[in-house]
């Protein structure tokens, strides 16, 4: 398989590391109780501090995908490869929404955020209560989106391996040699 048709070490590591990431996320976010006014506790830390990793490695996978593109899989229907395109670009803009509206949540809270208690990290916005609920709406339907995206997502890459068993998969798993 030459190198246009398979992804390549980075994109697979940025890409699991991302899945890796979120898994993390979405178990800490479901976790915590919900969040009042006060400072922001441990968990809420590492959850921006995860959110702003995820975002970050994110951003590093589109660039790296615009600059190194695979080519779609010849092997598939034009409809399938329509979806699958559409289903990748939704889940990054999904990715963004939901680390973009989680730090604009903060921003509105007012609280003075760090990368890990590390790295103070800059307010998207002033402090806003009347903003707050509605950011949170927002953070929270970026979430199940791209929850629902994932499941999308993960159908079909099941679908490829235990229905059409075309190796689509293996594209992104580590390559034996």
């Amino acid at each position: 398989m030459t190198d246009r048709l398979r992804y390549g070490t980075p994109a697979k590591v940025l890409h699991w590391l991302v899945v890796a990431l979120l898994a993390v996320q979405f178990s800490l976010g479901w976790l915590m109780p919900d969040v009042h006014a006060g400072p922001p506790g441990r968990a809420m830390t590492l959850h921006i501090s995860l959110g702003l990793t995820i975002l970050a490695l994110i951003l590093l996978r589109l660039v790296w995908r615009i600059t190194h593109p695979v080519a779609p899989e010849s092997s598939l229907p034009p409809w399938q490869r329509v979806s699958s395109e559409a289903v990748h670009w939704l889940l990054y803009v999904l990715v963004l929404a939901a680390t973009m509206t989680g730090w604009l949540f903060a921003s509105f809270r007012g609280w003075s955020v760090s990368y890990f208690n590390l790295i103070p990290l800059p307010m998207l916005a002033g402090k806003n209560p009347v903003a707050i609920h509605q950011i949170d709406g927002w953070h929270q339907i970026a979430e199940w989106a791209l929850l629902i995206a994932i499941g999308v997502h993960v159908a079909a890459a099941f679908a490829h391996i235990f229905i059409y068993r075309d190796g689509v998969m293996q594209r992104m798993l580590p390559s034996r040699r």
